[in-house]
């Protein structure tokens, strides 16, 4: 197993070096052809992603990993989207910025330029598979894919259609590896094969990624997992609270952005929260509350100190009371992921002061977290969502899977 990882790293390495050098619209072409092949063989991946559901079902996995596993014939259209969306993106490799002159009349920049050789590991969403290869392809890095074995099928299906399509279309051969394999010992190999790998970027559960963290001994940059929280200020329009709220619980639960906890200042709590509970209730949502909020609803289930610090994935929502904004911060930063957060007001002087104090990778005002993704931010797709603060924050894509090298223009200068 070591040998086959290890030699398919190498292949992406090998293949790296030219990859770094074909032209921006060399890349386009290829990843325009990888999207119409992806929209020419939506049966084959269905079929494959069925597979890999029936195989899900049969091991007791979560509503919300099964959510992150299906594709119907929209989501495999929105993959061939998504790639085409990162076509369309300018390429950030080769631009020049920074440019200073010396005293001594040397010019001095610096280039952007691929990192190398990514290894990506992941659990679940199959669409993953597309979106960091057409990421690294477009920056100019090779990939060495490792899918979890509850959307094996998926992935392969996915992985075979555009790399056939980016091989027809001038990708050097072998810039695009999948480990095929679900024998958990893959990912240690692969984690470990700093000889080839320039970084590693782990997708999945908490466990998985402190797990990779852990023993890896390719530098990573770890995807974060999302508590993220939504605080009603004392100054919110509560109709757009109440829209805010609803949409980033319900929308999409099984997901990184989703809400996992809800802030509620005490001047507001009264009135806001039987209109949003009333709302949440009836979309399935499970309420877990502190105190103060069991006493405006006794229906509400209590809530842990354990839940402050919770990724439910899932229709399970904690609320909380709060006295203040100070408190809303202070919450915010102890229990949080650094993943997104959003305060709903319309107090500017408030507005700022959460954005500069709340210490996450993606903060808002009076909008849902459900937006901290790539494609809506502008970025085509994402490679993941970084909690970190070295070197990448928020949604990784393509500036984010490129460096930088000093670059120097000189005229015979010697240093005396």
């Amino acid at each position: 197993m070591t040998e086959e990882v290890k030699t398919k790293c190498k292949q992406a390495k090998d293949a790296s070096l030219a990859l770094g050098r074909i032209s921006e619209n060399e890349k386009n072409n290829a990843l325009l052809a990888m999207a119409e092949a992806v929209d020419s063989n939506i049966e084959p991946i269905l079929s494959a992603n069925k597979k890999d559901i029936e195989y899900a079902k049969g091991q007791e996995i979560s509503k919300a990993v099964l959510d992150r596993i299906f594709l119907d014939e929209k989501r495999v259209r929105a993959i061939a989207e998504s790639i085409r969306s990162v076509a369309r993106l300018p390429d950030p490799v080769g631009t020049i910025h920074d440019v200073k002159k010396r005293p001594n009349g040397l010019m001095i920049g610096k280039m952007r330029i691929p990192i190398g050789t990514i290894g990506m590991v992941y659990e679940a969403r199959p669409n993953v598979t597309a979106d960091a290869t057409c990421l690294c392809l477009k920056s100019g890095n090779a990939v060495v894919l490792r899918g979890g074995a509850e959307a094996i099928n998926s992935n392969i299906a996915i992985w075979e259609i555009v790399s056939r399509a980016a091989y027809k279309n001038g990708i050097p051969e072998g810039a695009i590896q999948l480990i095929e394999t679900t024998d958990r010992s893959a990912v240690m190999d692969l984690i470990k094969c700093d000889e080839y790998l320039d970084v590693i970027i782990p997708r999945g559960g908490n466990e998985f990624i402190n797990m990779v963290v852990k023993n890896a001994t390719v530098p990573v940059i770890k995807h974060g997992i999302g508590n993220c929280h939504t605080y009603v200020d004392e100054f919110a329009d509560l109709e757009k609270a109440r829209r805010i709220s609803f949409n980033a619980k319900v929308q999409r639960p099984g997901v990184c952005n989703a809400m996992e906890t809800l802030l509620v200042h005490s001047k507001v709590s009264e009135k806001f929260i039987p209109s949003v509970f009333k709302d949440l209730k009836k979309a399935g949502v499970e309420l877990r509350g502190c105190e103060k909020t069991r006493k405006i609803d006794p229906n509400v289930k209590i809530a842990t100190d354990k839940d402050w610090f919770t990724e439910y994935l899932d229709l399970i929502l904690a609320v909380k009371v709060v006295d203040s904004i100070d408190s809303a911060i202070s919450h915010i930063n102890k229990y949080g992921s650094s993943h997104s957060d959003a305060i709903v007001t319309d107090n500017h002087p408030n507005a700022m002061r959460f954005l500069k104090e709340v210490d996450s990778s993606a903060v808002y005002v009076n909008a849902s977290t459900r937006f901290t993704d790539g494609g809506e931010f502008g970025l085509g797709a994402e490679i993941g969502i970084s909690a970190q603060k070295l070197h990448a924050r928020g949604p990784m894509a393509l500036e984010e899977l490129t460096t930088l090298k000093f670059i120097i223009f000189g005229d015979g200068q010697i240093r005396t």
